[in-house]
């Protein structure tokens, strides 16, 4: 008996995720399917690479997923509108912002018979961080909602359960949305293995890009505060310099190149040997997170965690106080991140015990095999 091959085309707005968030998901997709993927240009050669072994069809875009550009955002639209009319796929799946505003309305339009847009965070977008800001949020939010006026073939994924609250609690969605909830894009365990921490030369890890909402300044300014007492203890951090409309101002960015309180790595292909390094893993982010992959990672490696009790983030923190993997601070308390650091200096054992608790709970939770099948039986192709 025949085996129809459904096409599934993917949408990102950057080719850095294709293989780090969405590799696994790509090597499920392709045992049984035909796929392609929409990409602003590939400038990794390892990630052509895998594609092409995968035998994924790649179409390129000049897409800035990070910027306001009318014109570019136009030249988009049109080159994924003709590239839906050509391929004709079963299944359309956009994740970020611009794929999933423009790409779901196209694919309705062309009337793909499975749309499943992820929402990987909401951002800044449902929060207000001075002016320019808030009117961009406010003109993403009104065109997310025309997005996704509800439709037959629609079915929208969401990486935590608080995104999806409150995009019912605005209006964006209502009751007769498809709507489901997927534990972020999940952590490959078998990449990410666990090793032991370093409790003799403790150090903390940030990854991040170096943007204000993920609490660059706030991991800054605790780091510069707990050397004060402690002097052995080091501060590293990863992560691009990038142009967004929150980036760190050029001061923050030349006082931590300086690299007088952190040492900072910039942007690296693989953090595993990062993390094997390092004893606790960092993230003071209010941004809007899905589910931060750094902590993920880290967890799967056996890292304590310290994070902020916010979207997205809370969810890698385990609220059993029974096995507990990291504590969450309040979003922009320094003095609370400070707190946390010395808890695990003056406790290294918590630090041996978080981790492991921490991959535990990443083996029930987050383990990318789990994620997956879901996701592929939210786009019907189990």
């Amino acid at each position: 008996m025949y085996n129809y091959r459904k096409r599934v085309l993917i949408a990102c707005d950057s080719s850095r995720t294709l293989m780090g968030f969405r590799g696994k998901l790509i090597e499920e997709l392709v045992k049984n399917n035909e796929v392609h993927v929409f990409t602003p240009k590939i400038t990794q050669q390892e990630v052509c690479d895998k594609l092409k072994a995968l035998n994924v069809v790649v179409h390129e875009n000049h897409l800035n997923g990070s910027n306001v550009s009318i014109l570019s955002d136009l030249r988009y639209i049109s080159k994924l509108y003709q590239l839906i009319r050509s391929i004709k796929p079963d299944v359309f799946f956009p994740y970020t912002f611009k794929p999933v505003i423009y790409g779901t309305v196209i694919a309705k339009f062309c009337k793909v018979n499975c749309i499943t847009p992820m929402l990987t965070g909401l951002g800044y977008n449902f929060t207000s961080h001075g002016n320019k800001k808030s009117l961009v949020s406010t003109i993403t939010r009104n065109l997310l909602k025309w997005s996704l006026l509800s439709n037959p073939h629609l079915r929208i994924i969401f990486q935590n359960i608080d995104d999806y609250h409150k995009l019912v609690e605005t209006g964006i969605i209502g009751k007769r949305h498809k709507a489901f909830v997927v534990n972020g894009s999940g952590v490959d365990l078998d990449h990410y293995d666990y090793s032991i921490p370093d409790t003799v030369n403790i150090n903390f890890l940030m990854i991040s890009r170096l943007i204000n909402a993920k609490g660059i300044r706030e991991f800054y300014e605790a780091a510069k505060l707990v050397r004060q007492r402690y002097t052995n203890i080091r501060f590293k951090l990863i992560g691009a310099y990038d142009d967004n409309i929150d980036s760190i101002n050029k001061e923050l960015y030349a006082d931590i190149k300086s690299e007088q309180v952190i040492e900072y790595l910039g942007e690296v292909t693989d953090v595993r040997p990062y993390i094997k390094q390092a004893s606790i893993l960092v993230l003071p982010s209010y941004y809007g997170e899905g589910v931060p992959r750094c902590m993920l990672e880290g967890m799967a490696m056996g890292r304590a965690l310290i994070t902020c009790d916010s979207v997205g983030c809370r969810e890698t923190v385990d609220p059993s106080e029974i096995k507990p993997n990291g504590f969450l601070i309040p979003i922009k308390n320094i003095d609370a991140l400070v707190s946390k650091m010395e808890h695990y200096i003056n406790n290294i054992q918590d630090i041996l015990i978080y981790g492991l608790n921490g991959r535990n709970f990443a083996k029930q939770k987050f383990d990318v095999n789990l994620v997956n099948a879901e996701m592929l039986k939210i786009m019907e192709l189990n």
